[in-house]
């Protein structure tokens, strides 16, 4: 039986990671880059040189955050920023900017999250990874 549900493939990750990779050695910013599945599964874990192995937990995490909310990990943030405590304590959110779901055909199929510099660097290369994807897709 045919299924219309769209998925995120090992090599939609692998385009996403390039995309990303190339953002970061743009500018020389060692970083992790972590790509889930819809399920918050680890489809490819991509870590650049001379990072810090503190980024592997929380690029996976940013990720996971994404996908399990359905929108960018900044949204998350600007809550907490905006005087929403409450948001601290939503199982699963990591409110750091730099998780981006990814979404095929409008289906969320999966996020990428990224960490090593800057939140707001994070969520950079991440858009740039989620932007390759859709030059090449």
């Amino acid at each position: 039986m045919p299924s219309n549900k769209t998925i995120l493939t090992l090599d939609d990750a692998k385009k996403i990671a390039a995309g990303a990779e190339a953002e970061a050695m743009h500018n020389n910013w060692p970083v992790v880059i972590a790509i889930l599945d819809d399920g918050g599964h680890l489809l490819l874990l991509h870590r650049l040189d001379n990072v810090q192995f503190g980024s592997v937990n929380v690029a996976i995490e940013k990720a996971r955050s994404a996908i399990a909310f359905r929108r960018p990990t900044k949204v998350l943030e600007q809550n907490i920023t905006d005087g929403r405590l409450h948001y601290l304590g939503l199982p699963g959110a990591l409110p750091v900017e730099g998780g981006l779901p990814i979404t095929i055909e409008g289906q969320f199929v999966g996020a990428i999250g990224v960490s090593g510099v800057r939140s707001h660097q994070d969520a950079q290369i991440a858009q740039a990874g989620i932007d390759a994807l859709s030059l090449v897709g």
